[in-house]
């Protein structure tokens, strides 16, 4: 049993929340976005709408399964079944390590502005992006307390520049510049649906205060606020911020920018601005690789503890980490990081994040249908009222996923069920293992255990 003093507590378990989702692509979103106009906000409302009801789901599961670690992977297991919980997991520890290679990329590209050398030599690149990997992987070795420092400190220093851009221009807004309001070419509903598919990318990392429950204070009453507050946090400081360089950068300017918060930066305070947000990306990029890496070694454990993974994935060092799966993890993330700087590699690279993003989209679907399944296994007597209370949520949640899934197209679609397809022989394997150990308790025996 850990001490208490070895676990997170709401603020660090917020700010797990808050920095996982707050990486450096949100500082290149605003030119994503620019060709839709000013439409673009209703789409920021409409994923901002989505991720609530998401986190409204994780939050009240929670409170049925409070002290169990794995999130996701937990909650959809003890919904649906072990091979549904593993297929889900093994997408998402997929997608976990995956994109950690794609924020690694993004940290050399925010450090290449104080470093020009990053952009013009990928052996430099490349060592530096493992530096990083690595630092934080041993940092996150030392123990869950001691990485949830280092997330709490980087999410306060990356929120200031995006604070301070959304304080400081809101006064200097150009409400011009949102004319013409649908500036897209395409209908109203299409503008919006293609604004908010693009904007629902960076709300991921929502479940990730439900992943390390077993390390967190008070789990009941921890992880439904601090899943609730950073995602409310996090839609308050996008949406202001956005509609900030939007109201600052003329359209097109704005369109063609590949460093908009920096741009808009320069236009309120002068050329030294650049590097102050330079920094801020940088640190987005450096607390999100670090919040993630916590995660990439957790979800695994949590699959090895039901014996659906290899054992090695379960042992945990003197501090209680999982430290041979982080450094397992890890290597994978260094090794996909690389193809990234190797010719020839480079659009694998790019489709492999498109199959991460959407094996990341996947669970929320599932824990909504996992988290009515877990309410009427329960056949407490519920009113009509109550039962609202569980079926809005889950299926907006269910719907809006769902949606999000089929916006992947249907390439990324196929692709996605042939990667979570592709663990089945892994889980035949370690059920036909465990059943040679002797160990023949039912899949409802363990559900019954959670």
């Amino acid at each position: 049993m850990r001490s208490a003093n070895n676990k997170l507590g709401l603020w660090t378990t917020t700010s797990l929340v808050v920095g996982n989702m707050v990486g450096a692509g949100i500082f290149l979103l605003p030119a994503a976005l620019a060709s839709f106009g000013g439409i673009s906000l209703l789409g920021w409302c409409v994923s901002a709408a989505g991720a609530l009801v998401i986190a409204k789901v994780f939050s009240n599961v929670s409170k049925l399964l409070p002290a169990i670690s794995g999130g996701p992977y937990a909650y959809t297991r003890a919904g649906l079944g072990d091979f549904t919980g593993f297929l889900m997991a093994w997408g998402y520890w997929i997608s976990v390590w995956t994109s950690n290679a794609a924020i690694a990329v993004s940290l050399i590209s925010a450090l290449s502005t104080f470093f020009p050398i990053l952009t013009a030599n990928p052996v430099v690149a490349i060592f530096t992006g493992l530096g990083a990997i690595w630092l934080l992987t041993w940092v996150n070795t030392l123990g869950i307390r001691e990485s949830g420092q280092v997330q709490l400190v980087t999410t306060i220093l990356k929120l200031l520049p995006l604070v301070a851009i959304a304080v400081g221009g809101a006064f200097f807004i150009h409400w011009e510049y949102f004319i013409p309001f649908n500036a897209s070419g395409v209908s109203v509903s299409r503008a919006i649906a293609g604004s908010a598919a693009l904007t629902l990318y960076a709300f991921l990392g929502i479940e990730c205060a439900t992943i390390p429950a077993g390390n967190i204070s008070n789990p009941e009453k921890t992880i439904p606020r601090a899943t609730m507050w950073g995602t409310g946090v996090t839609i308050f400081i996008y949406i202001l911020s956005m509609t900030v360089i939007m109201g600052l950068l003329p359209p097109k300017a704005l369109q063609h920018s590949v460093t908009p918060f920096a741009d808009a930066a320069v236009a309120l305070w002068g050329p030294w601005a650049r590097y102050w947000m330079g920094a801020g990306a940088a640190l987005a990029a450096f607390g999100a690789l670090n919040g993630w890496i916590l995660v990439q070694g957790q979800v695994p454990m949590a699959i090895a503890k039901d014996r659906l993974f290899p054992a090695v994935f379960a042992k945990e060092n003197k501090r209680g980490t999982p430290a041979i799966g982080i450094l397992i993890s890890s290597g994978l993330v260094s090794v996909f990081m690389m193809m990234n700087f190797t010719k020839g590699l480079v659009e694998q690279f790019q489709f492999m994040l498109l199959l991460a993003t959407l094996t990341s989209i996947i669970p929320f679907a599932l824990v909504a249908a996992a988290y009515v399944v877990m309410v009427i296994r329960r056949q407490e007597i519920m009113t009509r009222s109550d039962w609202v209370k569980v079926l809005a949520p889950a299926s907006l949640a269910f719907i809006f996923s769902l949606l999000a899934i089929i916006g992947a197209g249907e390439t990324i679609v196929f692709w996605g069920l042939v990667l979570l397809l592709a663990g089945t022989p892994l889980y035949v394997w370690n059920v036909w293992t465990r059943i040679k150990k002797g160990d023949k308790k039912s899949e409802a025996e363990r559900n019954q255990a959670l």
